[in-house]
């Protein structure tokens, strides 16, 4: 990533931060045994790391993605509203497919599964659907589309099959609105929490097709970004920290005097 381009990402970063700032306000629930412990500023500084950390992708992935993305795509966008149409026999098609894969009835493959769909995207009746916003929308300048569901680091497995199907009606209403159109559709995991070890992928077979569904960690960054970006991101995210201490300090310092 050039110098330039790491300190624009890092700006992002810190008037990120900087909006959580004016937005936030502590929980009011009173604690009286944690205050005196550990004392107020201490227990908003918790609270606000809690809120900070339920909210990251919407409040720090989202931006920071549309900032490295805007530079490599025509098109990069965030909470975009996909097409709001599928095919009663795609939908029919998508349900088959994700009955054989939970009675492993059938391996996952991403392009097989895309091609069913395309084939059926326009028979039958088109149902209006209203489905989950997409996180990250990129389309490049061949006019390939990228639509990204950002998830939790460790997502929880029982809900594998609904992420499933959110990818497999992305798809099918895309591909209702335009039957020609290249649409990628992906889960997007922003770091690996088993650092230095290998992302426990094993916890993801049977429902997603690990080639094409998912994108984890540098795959993600260096994707959106370019090659190179994830570790220049953990430098940008660590500068703007650095730079941001004495504000940070000076903003829960007031929360100590209060009654």
């Amino acid at each position: 990533m050039p110098l330039q381009r790491q300190a624009m990402i890092k700006e992002k970063i810190k008037e990120c931060m900087r909006e959580k700032f004016e937005s936030y306000s502590p929980e009011t629930s009173y604690m009286p045994f944690h205050h005196r412990l550990l004392g107020k500023d201490r227990m908003a500084l918790y609270s606000f790391i809690h809120s900070v950390n339920t909210k990251f992708g919407a409040s720090f992935y989202e931006p920071v993605a549309l900032a490295l993305a805007s530079s490599r795509f025509r098109v990069a966008k965030s909470q975009i509203k996909p097409a709001n149409e599928i095919s009663n026999r795609a939908h029919q098609k998508i349900q088959t497919i994700i009955d054989r894969l939970g009675t492993a009835d059938r391996e996952p493959d991403k392009p097989l599964e895309t091609q069913e769909i395309r084939e059926v995207c326009r028979i039958g009746v088109l149902d209006k659907v209203k489905l989950t916003r997409v996180d990250i929308w990129l389309e490049n300048y061949e006019g390939e589309l990228f639509l990204f569901d950002l998830k939790t680091v460790k997502p929880n497995k029982g809900n594998f099959k609904e992420y499933k199907r959110t990818l497999l009606e992305w798809t099918a209403a895309e591909l209702a609105r335009d039957p020609e159109v290249v649409v990628n559709t992906m889960i997007g995991i922003p770091y690996n929490p088993y650092e230095p070890r290998p992302y426990e992928r094993w916890t993801l077979k049977g429902m997603l097709d690990l080639q094409h569904d998912i994108l984890i960690a540098e795959e993600l960054w260096n994707f959106i970004g370019g090659e190179g970006t994830y570790p220049d991101l953990l430098d940008a995210f660590e500068q703007a920290g650095i730079e941001l201490r004495d504000e940070i300090d000076s903003y829960f310092e007031k929360f100590r005097y209060e009654s």
